[in-house]
């Protein structure tokens, strides 16, 4: 039996960083301006919860 590779950095924590990176952008957009960077936001901030109804779905199957 050969022993397992481990995991390099990116491939553990690179999505959770996407999603703060974008979570954070959308933070910021919120409080900058109104009009068109408040949908921008909302859209920014709709990530991690559409990725947690994401995986639940996923995970039920």
């Amino acid at each position: 039996m050969t022993p397992r590779t481990p995991f390099r950095l990116p491939a553990i924590f690179g999505i959770p960083m996407a999603i703060a990176l974008v979570t954070t952008a959308g933070l910021i957009a919120a409080l900058l301006d109104d009009g068109v960077v408040d949908a921008v936001s909302w859209v920014a901030l709709s990530v991690p919860v559409l990725t947690v109804v994401w995986s639940w779905r996923k995970r039920r199957r």
